[in-house]
């Protein structure tokens, strides 16, 4: 199946090689959540990943891009009943309806690839906020390097700054003040706030500065920065803002005194009066009711060219908005803007649920209902000792271009804390 595991150099027990890898990179202050909540997450085995294999997977995330990009402009062109059809917040229906640059669906996306019996198939597309982004393509060729193989993740990270150029590009060629930058996420959260600020070093955004969530206040017709922006920040109004922050959260985010601070952000957006990366383009590929709406119109033979169709078939999963299949056919439920697991329950052959979800975040949203696939076992060894799950590749997707590939190890579901897996070329 594309996946085998390397035998580790030397002769160290599990936890020390383990921290021969990892200690060096918490101490250098980029990569510091190898153990999240108490729990591994960061594995020291390393997984062979087969040369023709991802190359497949890069082709199929660049295919598939290419429909989310043409669909996603179609979608940005309807109205309010299509956009409340598709689960997006109403607060959010002005920023939607920015059409900037229609080749590509989102700046950084991440497609989540399961290698089956019949090849390669996308569960689901993080086209919005996704993460993995240093282990892929900062963590992942230092393991390699340890161990003396190949990194297939090797010249990726140029395409993060090409990428973070161009979409600046773009926005100033749509008439937007593009001079004051600011990633924020939430400062507390160790993964977010780390993920966002490698972005901004990855960048190239000179005079761009982290600041915390909390930060950034409205004020009349402009974001500011306020003054408990993190160290000797400069304050003002925001042009560009890079937010680890998912645009549906913003929709409901409030003040202390209720103020609908959110919603005010949102309505900044749609006025342009805020560059925001992700592009609002990236938050419509987000919803999950896309991928039902692009496997409604390839089931009915329209929209897409033969080849668009063939990459459909090919690579997508039969996905629809009610539960529609056959007797004896497994499937998944998933909220169509549920994250990391969250609310998702497999059902089997005989309608059983098989596995459920233990987080119930998500749980209010409509749902998706998609064909389930079983994603391959993989035998790896952890602090715990040995444990068999099963394994999930994403491929991200820079600017239209597949880039990094980022492995996890868990259950049937794919959760927060299921285990990241380095993999080698080979």
């Amino acid at each position: 199946m594309g996946i085998e595991q390397l035998k580790p150099p030397g002769g160290l027990a599990y936890a020390d090689r383990r921290e021969a890898l990892y200690g060096p990179l918490r101490e250098e202050g980029i990569f510091t959540w190898d153990c999240m909540y108490g729990e591994e997450y960061a594995l020291a085995d390393l997984h062979r990943l087969d040369a023709g294999e991802l190359q497949e997977m890069r082709s199929a995330a660049e295919a598939l891009g290419r429909i989310y990009a043409k669909t996603v402009a179609v979608v940005q062109q309807g109205g309010p009943e299509l956009w409340a059809e598709l689960g997006l917040p109403e607060a959010a229906f002005g920023a939607v309806r920015l059409r900037l640059d229609e080749t590509v669906p989102t700046l950084i996306g991440r497609f989540d690839f399961a290698r089956t019996a019949d090849g390669w198939k996308m569960l689901e597309f993080n086209s919005d906020t996704p993460t993995g982004i240093v282990e892929a393509f900062h963590v992942n060729g230092r393991i390699c390097r340890a161990y003396g193989e190949r990194d297939p993740n090797e010249g990726c990270r140029r395409r993060l700054r090409d990428g973070f150029q161009r979409m600046l590009d773009i926005y100033r060629q749509a008439g937007y003040r593009a001079d004051r930058i600011v990633f924020s996420a939430l400062d507390w959260h160790e993964e977010d706030a780390g993920t966002t600020r490698y972005l901004l070093s990855q960048s190239g955004y000179p005079g761009a500065v982290f600041a915390p969530l909390a930060a950034p206040r409205v004020n009349g017709d402009r974001l500011e920065l306020a003054e408990d922006s993190e160290g000797p920040r400069p304050t003002g109004p925001i042009d560009v803002l890079y937010r680890l922050h998912a645009l549906e959260k913003l929709a409901e985010d409030r003040d202390t005194d209720g103020y609908p601070t959110g919603e005010h952000a949102l309505q900044l957006i749609a006025d342009r009066r805020l560059a925001i990366i992700n592009p609002p383009s990236g938050f419509a590929a987000q919803t999950k009711a896309l991928q039902a709406l692009i496997w409604s119109l390839h089931e009915a033979g329209s929209f897409y060219n033969p080849e668009e169709h063939e990459t459909i078939e090919a690579y997508m999963l039969p996905t629809y908005m009610e539960p529609c299949f056959p007797g004896g056919t497994s499937y998944v439920v998933k909220p169509i803007l549920g994250r990391e697991g969250d609310g998702v329950t497999i059902y089997g052959p005989d309608g059983v649920a098989i596995d459920r979800s233990g987080e119930n975040e998500y749980m209010d949203q409509p749902m998706v209902y998609q064909q389930y696939t079983e994603p391959p076992k993989v035998k790896v060894e952890t602090l715990r000792g040995p444990y068999e799950g099963r394994s999930l590749w994403g491929c991200f997707l820079i600017d239209g271009q597949a880039s990094a590939v980022i492995a996890r190890i868990g259950g049937h579901i794919t959760g927060n804390l299921s285990y990241y897996l380095p993999s080698a070329l080979g």
